[in-house]
C-alpha cells in the first residue's frame, strides 16, 4: 500500500507540474489533464485512475499544494498577536498562489462556473481552516465556522486584488478587512453563506478577467 501511495503522490506532483505549464494556454480542462498526464509519462488509463474527476481533481491538487507551501513558509506563530498571525497567514497564502499567476487565472475561471462553485467554497474553506489552526484557533462553537467563512472570503478577494492590482493593494485590503472583523463579538455574527458564495464567485471572476 505504501508503494501505491508513493506512486500516486509522485504522479500527482508530476501531473500538476506539467499542468501548470499547459493550463495558461489550454485552460483547466480534461484535454489539459490528459496532456499533463502524457507529459508526466502516464498512460490515459493511469491518468483516469489518478484523477477520476479530471480538472476538478487537478484544481484540488493545486489548492492543496499552495496550502502545503504556505504552511511550510509560515514562521512559528508564538510571539505574534492573533491579528498579526492572520495577516501573515493570509498574505503568505496569497503570495504563494500568485507565483502560479497564469495558471491560477485559468483555475479561477474554471471554479467560477456555477457547477464548480461548491468545490471552490470547499477548497477555500480548507485553506482558511488550516490557516486558523496554524494560528492556534481552538474554537468549537459558532465562532469556528464564522472565522473560516470570513477568512475564506478574504482569501478569495485578496488574491483577486493581488493579481489585478499588485501586492500592496492586496495587503491594504487584508489589513482593512482584518481590522473590521478581528473583534470576536463581530466574529459571532459571521458571514451569511449566500454572501460568501457571492463574494467568492465575484473574486474568481475577477481573477479570470481582471
Amino acid at each position: 500500500m505504501a508503494n501505491v501511495d508513493d506512486w500516486a503522490q509522485d504522479a500527482e506532483r508530476q501531473v500538476l507540474d506539467a499542468a501548470l505549464q499547459i493550463a495558461a494556454d489550454r485552460g483547466w480542462t480534461w484535454p489539459t489533464v490528459k496532456a499533463a498526464g502524457a507529459a508526466a509519462g502516464l498512460s490515459g488509463a493511469d491518468v483516469e485512475l489518478l484523477l477520476p474527476h479530471g480538472p476538478r481533481d487537478l484544481a484540488a491538487l493545486l489548492a492543496k499544494r499552495h496550502d502545503a507551501l504556505t504552511l511550510a513558509a509560515l514562521p512559528a506563530p508564538e510571539g505574534l498577536k492573533i491579528r498579526e498571525r492572520i495577516r501573515t497567514a493570509a498574505m503568505t497564502r496569497i503570495d504563494i498562489a500568485a507565483q502560479d499567476e497564469a495558471a491560477v487565472r485559468r483555475w479561477a475561471g474554471f471554479l467560477a462556473l456555477p457547477i464548480h462553485l461548491p468545490l471552490a467554497l470547499r477548497l477555500l474553506w480548507d485553506s482558511a481552516d488550516q490557516l486558523w489552526r496554524w494560528a492556534g484557533d481552538t474554537a468549537t462553537d459558532e465562532n469556528h465556522y464564522s472565522k473560516r467563512a470570513i477568512l475564506s472570503g478574504i482569501l478569495a478577494s485578496a488574491l483577486a486584488i493581488r493579481l489585478s492590482s499588485g501586492r500592496d493593494a492586496a495587503a491594504a485590503f487584508v489589513d482593512a478587512r482584518i481590522e473590521n472583523v478581528m473583534a470576536f463579538e463581530k466574529w459571532k455574527g459571521g458571514l451569511k453563506p449566500s454572501q460568501l458564495l457571492t463574494d467568492v464567485a465575484g473574486a474568481l471572476g475577477k481573477m479570470r478577467y481582471g
